[in-house]
């Protein structure tokens, strides 16, 4: 009688592996790290630029709704909260984005304030504290700019 080995075949052919060994695993696993590793800041970066920019609609909407209320009263004044020239309008939502989901910035109205001009400023909190451009401004006059981005970051970059 004849004795099989382990390794071959009744047949006497090779033995045909089957799987993937771990040499091979390790080898998708490092591959897919490296992609991760690439694609990762970029997807956190284009949700920020999403976020700051709806932002940057919101507070063009806020200057909207600044504009009818100098309309009704003939004053940027008392946009604020308890009729006061500053702080968090109550003309309009305070928080980006306007949907009510979770708040990404505040939105103000800045010191300063006088019956023929204003200032809109949009600050980053939560999931966007991080933002390279800072708060964002926008006037009655529809000046664009940003207060405390990073260095380096240009207002153009950031609107």
């Amino acid at each position: 009688m004849r004795k099989l080995n382990a390794h071959t075949p009744a047949n006497g052919g090779l033995h045909k592996q089957k799987g993937v060994n771990l040499i091979e695993l390790m080898i998708v696993v490092v591959i897919i790290g490296i992609i991760a590793s690439i694609a990762y800041p970029s997807y956190t970066n284009q949700i920020q630029q999403t976020r700051r920019a709806d932002c940057a609609g919101a507070l063009v909407s806020l200057s909207g709704a600044m504009e009818r209320h100098f309309t009704v009263t003939g004053s940027y004044l008392g946009a604020g909260p308890g009729g006061t020239p500053s702080g968090t309008p109550t003309i309009f939502a305070g928080t980006c984005p306007v949907d009510g989901s979770t708040p990404t910035y505040n939105l103000t109205i800045a010191a300063g304030t006088t019956v023929s001009t204003y200032l809109l400023q949009a600050a980053p909190i939560g999931p966007q504290a991080d933002d390279k451009c800072g708060t964002l401004t926008f006037s009655n006059r529809g000046l664009k700019d940003v207060v405390g981005a990073d260095a380096g970051v240009t207002r153009d970059e950031c609107w």
